[in-house]
């Protein structure tokens, strides 16, 4: 077992992230790994990497342990376009926050199962765009956070960086999975 906070649970505050290519949604866990809450949006800009920085700052501000970004499939469990940009968006983050690991997590349904939550909540369609990224991002992580407590096993698979003697060089890595 990884730590006294429960069954095989390893203590730490996680982000997790929805990636979109018009807007990121974040999620944050307690430090015991038990529940994840909305945290913010980032918009994307074509050709800046401000979103990057913001997930940086972020992951070093609130001490985040690790990075749960989800990857999307298609319920045969193909991966499309979208799962790509995961894929890559996840090894971009890796090389800016290393050496916090990234994992990528199965994500199938989460848009769905946040647009269905916050209608639940009586969230109503316009007054969603703004939030369902962050209701995914917390669907990512709190999936990701339920699976390691029953499993006892760090969920999904690492975001692997190639190493230089410099370190990590950019661009370079994998989402293996």
């Amino acid at each position: 077992m990884y730590g006294s906070t429960g069954a095989g649970m390893r203590p730490g505050v996680r982000l997790g992230v929805d990636v979109g290519s018009v807007r990121v949604g974040l999620s944050l866990s307690d430090g015991a790994g038990l529940l994840a809450t909305p945290l913010e949006t980032v918009q994307v800009v074509e050709g800046s990497n401000a979103h990057y920085e913001r997930i940086a700052l972020l992951v070093t501000e609130l001490s985040v342990c690790e990075v749960i970004v989800g990857l999307p499939r298609s319920l045969s469990g193909a991966e499309g376009a979208a799962a790509g940009l995961a894929r890559a968006y996840s090894v971009e983050v890796a090389r800016r926050v290393a050496p916090v690991p990234v994992r990528l997590v199965d994500e199938r349904l989460s848009t769905v199962t946040a647009h269905q939550r916050l209608r639940e909540a009586g969230v109503k369609g316009r007054k969603r765009r703004p939030v369902v990224d962050q209701a995914a991002a917390v669907v990512i992580l709190q999936s990701a956070l339920d699976g390691e407590r029953s499993s006892g096993r760090p969920p999904g698979s690492p975001v692997v960086l190639e190493s230089g003697p410099d370190g990590p060089g950019p661009g370079h890595g994998e989402a293996l999975t």
